[in-house]
């Protein structure tokens, strides 16, 4: 199964999106703010989106979040990477959210955008890779 993420507007606080499954649009997507990262110091800690580029994404146990949630691995200088329910850039420490944009700078029903990746997700019998451009 191939996700594809393509940012749309990267704005100074928040980056909208938007989620492709398999060649089809899934949802918006909202992150933190792009920035060039050439070390870890480049890197704002809880403000900064991942670099683009192709990742797996595995079904793990988030502690955070007490339940399994997409995580994206693999991703230089981020560990924790998830994509998970949030709705404004402050939910997202570098994750992805997922959800509709209907407001600036913000992603609504996400929790019901979440459950509905999760049922796809869990049904995918492929390896889960995740490219962003």
């Amino acid at each position: 199964m191939k996700l594809t993420l393509i940012r749309r507007y990267k704005k100074e606080d928040y980056t909208i999106g938007d989620l492709y499954i398999d060649g089809k649009w899934f949802s918006n997507t909202l992150e933190d703010r792009v920035r060039e990262l050439n070390t870890l110091e480049d890197k704002v800690y809880g403000k900064t989106a991942i670099p683009e580029g192709v990742y797996q994404v595995k079904l793990t146990y988030s502690p955070r979040f007490k339940k399994i949630l997409p995580e994206v691995l693999n991703v230089q200088f981020f560990k924790g990477i998830r994509i998970h329910a949030g709705n404004t850039a402050d939910d997202s420490e570098g994750c992805i959210l997922v959800g509709e944009n209907k407001a600036k700078g913000k992603v609504l029903n996400s929790r019901k955008t979440l459950e509905r990746l999760m049922k796809i997700l869990k049904s995918a019998q492929d390896p889960i890779i995740l490219q962003i451009f």
